[in-house]
């Protein structure tokens, strides 16, 4: 399985394009549409060089959920998980009820649920995560 376009702009609707590197809310340099891996103060990207890496960071997240889901899920539970993963990380997905729900039976009403617990950073609710969650939850569970 491959993220849809519809997956790509859940993700990139949530990180905003931004050009140059900043500190997200958990203190990580980021850039982009919320590419880390090597970022540094005074870093700068394109538009074009940011899709990139969000391509290349998608691929990683897709991985991760191919890896770690073990039951048949549609295109859209898969983007929306993608999207989380993306978010929060393989290591928080891996550990989840998210993820133990979903490998027990990913129609679980109760998965629902599970998406609203990540929506804090150091203790503190964000809203832009309840926001984020909420639209994913709701695709995983929309019909194709």
């Amino acid at each position: 399985m491959k993220t849809s376009e519809r997956g790509i702009e859940l993700i990139k609707k949530f990180e905003d394009f931004r050009s140059e590197a900043y500190k997200c809310p958990a203190g990580v340099w980021t850039i982009g549409y919320g590419h880390t891996g090597g970022v540094k103060p005074g870093d700068r990207v394109t538009e074009t060089e940011a899709e990139g890496f969000l391509r290349k960071d998608v691929e990683s997240s897709e991985k991760i959920v191919l890896t770690l889901v073990k039951k048949p899920i549609n295109q859209n539970q898969f983007d929306a998980l993608v999207s989380f993963v993306y978010n929060t990380g393989s290591g928080n997905f891996a550990g989840s009820t998210l993820l133990r729900k979903i490998n027990r039976n990913p129609q679980d009403e109760g998965i629902k649920k599970e998406f609203q617990k990540w929506v804090y950073v150091k203790g503190v609710k964000l809203p832009g995560l309840v926001s984020r969650r909420e639209k994913e939850s709701n695709l995983y569970f929309s019909q194709l």
